[in-house]
């Protein structure tokens, strides 16, 4: 059992509480950190653990083994950082970093430290992506030519204020919060983007914008992609390879369709499972050596590399090459 503390008790670290408080045999939450405690009280003590508001004294304590971060974007570097000085394994929900730099720093101070380092992308861990993820790397559909994906959330119909609105915070309208799942989607399926031309259109401001982000990816196997994700929609999640061989397309969290030349598609309807639960327990059995966490360092800066590019590219309405040189350094494919 690995004895964790949670950093940040807003609604998502409340969800990775719930799914695993109790449930699992693999990680649990020793401690809580929260900067305003008070509404986070009853929480806590439902789920049997105590709170502070100082981070520091959690990396400081014995008992603790690991930290699991879901706080502002811009505070996962500091955090990562501190964290592995401290001998602590370091959970941090996406985006891992805001620009490559921060993630390579990153990451190099936690292989500096021995210790384990995950990244919190859930999709990775829906059935039927990783259904997609195995046909793609069996060969069933030839050679990779092309990826589209779409994620809408609805969320600027519920978040009216915070953190998560802010241009600081959440770059790139909705790329941020769901379109950086779609992109560390395709880096998992199709491996580091080259190129990325990208546009934001907007027809309100905040703090209930419409507005919509898409982007075109050349990666450096020579495949292309589209992205799309607009904040103001209901909940929609698409992922479609393309190959010479055939296609296949996932659409939410366990349908996928097999596109075959000569046949009708065939629907695969897949088990549900909770991505949060799957996930932190990743983590805790690469902590365990049992297995490496399944986002390796590379892929962990791909996605942030491609991310940074795209923002860049969302901001200025030019194509922007993605840096060569974010692998440098970094163990891991």
């Amino acid at each position: 059992m690995i004895d964790s503390a949670i950093v940040g008790l807003g609604r998502w670290g409340r969800s990775f509480v719930e799914s695993v408080q109790g449930t699992s045999s693999r990680v649990r939450f020793v401690r809580g950190v929260e900067t305003n405690p008070d509404p986070a009280r009853a929480f806590a003590a439902q789920h049997g653990f105590g709170l502070t508001t100082s981070l520091a004294e959690v990396l400081a304590d014995p008992a603790v083994h690991a930290v699991v971060l879901a706080t502002p974007h811009s505070l996962h570097p500091e955090q990562v950082i501190a964290g592995a000085k401290a001998g602590k394994h370091v959970f941090c929900e996406k985006p891992l970093a805001l620009n490559a730099a921060d993630a390579r720093e990153m990451i190099a101070a936690c292989q500096t430290a021995g210790i384990v380092l995950g990244v919190g992308h859930n999709r990775r861990f829906w059935p039927a992506i990783l259904e997609l993820k195995r046909i793609v790397e069996s060969g069933e559909l030839g050679e990779l030519m092309h990826v589209e994906g779409h994620n809408s959330n609805e969320n600027s119909n519920r978040v009216q204020d915070g953190w998560r609105l802010s241009p600081h915070e959440s770059p790139g309208g909705g790329m941020t919060g769901a379109g950086l799942h779609v992109l560390d989607t395709f880096t998992c399926l199709f491996g580091p983007v080259r190129r990325v031309r990208a546009q934001v259109l907007s027809r309100k401001p905040e703090p209930a914008p419409l507005d919509t982000a898409s982007a075109m990816y050349e990666f450096e196997n020579g495949a292309s992609g589209l992205l799309a994700t607009i904040r103001a929609t209901p909940f929609y999640w698409r992922i479609h390879a393309f190959g010479t061989l055939g296609s296949a397309e996932v659409l939410g969290e366990t349908e996928l369709v097999r596109h075959r030349s000569g046949a009708k598609p065939g629907h695969i309807h897949l088990p549900p499972a909770d991505s949060l639960l799957s996930e932190l327990e990743a983590f805790a059995d690469a902590i365990d050596g049992r297995a490496p966490f399944p986002v390796t360092p590379a892929q962990m800066l791909a996605t942030v590399a491609a991310f940074e590019a795209t923002v860049r590219a969302l901001e200025t309405g030019l194509a922007v090459e993605v840096d060569a040189g974010s692998m440098r350094g970094t163990h891991g494919t």
